[in-house]
């Protein structure tokens, strides 16, 4: 897993900032919009846990388990298989592995028609927002209900 910024314990009540998790989906490699979100999000305010191009859902929920006070999961992919790459989200979702909002940007598909089904495919899956335009990440992350997450230690 190629974590950009430090893991912190999941004992640790993170309280200075808003948690963002960052990632592209597992077959993109792409990674320029990838780290200009996270440059932008980071000027925003948000502590950004990037875990860069390629990354599976099964990364993204070990990422969330490390990190269960993260406000949203933010998954981008411009190569038009977004729809494919994340279909594991609706089991991590109904297990419960992932509980904080999840949303998915970029190139949903090669055409009009094709993104404006893969919108509604990753919406069924239970991907909570889907973005055409990053300008906007910020603001409907602000807008989304700041999670408190208590996490018992065991001593």
């Amino acid at each position: 897993m190629n974590m950009s910024a430090k893991p912190r314990p999941a004992t640790e009540q993170f309280s200075e900032g808003r948690v963002v998790i960052l990632g592209v989906a597992e077959s993109d490699c792409h990674v320029v919009a990838n780290k200009l979100i996270e440059y932008e999000l980071s000027h925003s305010g948000f502590d950004v846990i990037n875990l860069g191009a390629c990354t599976s859902v099964d990364e993204f929920v070990a990422a969330f388990q490390l990190h269960p006070y993260a406000d949203a999961l933010v998954i981008g992919s411009l190569n038009g298989h977004a729809y494919e790459d994340l279909k594991a989200i609706r089991g991590a979702k109904r297990d419960l592995l992932i509980s904080c909002p999840i949303i998915v940007g970029g190139n949903l598909g090669v055409t009009r028609d094709q993104a404006a089904k893969t919108r509604e495919e990753l919406l069924a899956l239970g991907v909570d927002y889907v973005l055409d335009d990053a300008a906007a990440l910020p603001l409907l992350l602000h807008q989304l209900p700041r999670r408190n997450v208590s996490i018992a230690t065991s001593e």
